[in-house]
């Protein structure tokens, strides 16, 4: 008579492997996991347009100077861009999908207020809590968008800074509605695709690998400052000075200068025109990035920006000339930056998120806070004036990047 044999129970699975087993169940394709993570790039940096669009109007209706004007420019580039390295050790240490997903979650909470203040004093610590969403989110986020290509590392950090250059060229535009409108007390419902998708980036994205060992990333590392990452954030610095001068100081360059309404559209149209072909100038030359050298690339467009930026200054506000100029430099001022957020990765593999919050966060968030002093030379020689003076930093800015770049490319030829 045939014995019967009682097969052993499965074993339990642990709170660890269910995890993982839910987590591969909601596994989405890489493609999804690019469109995931630009669409939530683009609502974490809409509110830095919406920002600068409400510039002039904030002037108004507090009646504060310029200088205040660039205190509120400084205070959400501090938080959201100069504490982006430490950030982003953070997610090299704990996790990226966490880290990502709860900084846009952040952000969209709060700075979906900033129209709806009452006053400078509760602003200021508005912008400062805010930005450290912001902070949270772009270098572990990078590091997810880079993954998840693959291959094209140049294109894939092209398309993923696009969007957020995308979402600032909406700001403008969406809160300006608001303004028009009267709508602006409505303007917090902005947090709800953010804090959406927030939670789908952590829902749907895989966890990356994290870095064990004696070569594992710290909270804080010196040697990226002293070595070709932190001569790349240098010549960073120096390129997003132009980029965060044009962006604020147009506005009130337009308003002050050219006797245009707060409300006119041509305002809330020049710095969307700007910053979203800047997202096309820097997808066009992640396309490029293999033609040509990085070196090439990068100084060439830094190069040519002064030619519209000065070109705008000149022209008449609203005509086809200006437009064209405006786009030219938008163009040309930010084409370079997947290029160089790119080098600066392939010179730290060991710490790809921090380089990454170096090149995205501090470089920008430096420039920043050095716009209070631009906002001290608005007041003390004039608008104009101060606008031409931001062109300048573009050139000592491209012969830095030029002489990293390239003592990088030999390195790599060896």
């Amino acid at each position: 008579m045939a014995r019967t044999t009682l097969s052993e129970p499965a074993p339990l699975e642990s709170p660890t492997q269910r995890a993982h087993r839910r987590r591969s169940r909601l596994a989405v394709g890489s493609g999804a996991i690019a469109l995931l993570l630009f669409f939530a790039h683009f609502f974490n940096d809409l509110f830095s347009g919406t920002l600068a669009a409400l510039l002039p109007s904030l002037q108004i209706r507090f009646g504060v100077s310029e200088l205040t004007l660039a205190l509120f420019v400084a205070c959400l580039s501090f938080s959201s861009s100069v504490l982006q390295p430490l950030f982003g050790a953070a997610a090299d240490r704990f996790g990226h999908r966490l880290v990502a997903a709860t900084g846009v979650i952040v952000s969209s909470s709060i700075l979906s207020l900033i129209a709806i203040m009452p006053s400078p004093l509760w602003l200021v610590p508005l912008l400062l809590l805010g930005g450290l969403g912001s902070a949270a989110y772009h270098p572990a986020a990078t590091t997810l968008a880079r993954r998840a290509a693959s291959s094209k590392g140049g294109l894939a950090l092209a398309v993923f800074s696009a969007g957020g250059t995308i979402g600032l060229s909406f700001g403008p535009l969406v809160i300006g509605f608001f303004l028009i409108r009267g709508w602006l007390a409505y303007s917090p419902v902005l947090m709800i695709p953010g804090i959406v998708l927030g939670a789908l980036i952590y829902l749907l994205t895989p966890p990356v690998p994290q870095q064990t060992g004696a070569r594992r990333a710290k909270v804080f590392d010196v040697d990226l400052f002293r070595g070709p990452v932190g001569q790349l954030c240098l010549a960073g610095v120096l390129r997003s000075i132009a980029w965060v001068s044009m962006i604020n100081g147009a506005p009130l360059w337009l308003v002050n200068t050219k006797g245009l309404a707060a409300t006119d559209p041509i305002v809330f149209w020049t710095i969307t025109v700007f910053t979203f072909s800047g997202a096309a100038g820097g997808i066009l030359i992640g396309a490029i990035e293999n033609r040509f050298s990085r070196q090439f690339l990068v100084t060439g467009t830094m190069l040519l920006a002064t030619v519209p930026l000065a070109v705008l200054l000149l022209s008449q506000p609203g005509t086809v000339l200006y437009f064209v100029a405006v786009a030219f430099a938008g163009i040309l001022a930010n084409g370079g930056l997947p290029i160089m957020v790119l080098a600066a990765q392939d010179a730290a593999p060991h710490a790809v998120a921090t380089a990454s919050g170096m090149m995205m966060g501090l470089t920008w968030g430096t420039a920043g806070l050095l716009y209070l002093v631009v906002g001290a030379v608005q007041e003390a020689i004039g608008m104009s004036a101060a606008m031409w003076l931001s062109v300048v930093p573009l050139l000592p800015g491209a012969l830095v990047a030029y002489r990293v770049l390239r003592r990088l490319q030999a390195a790599e030829r060896r």
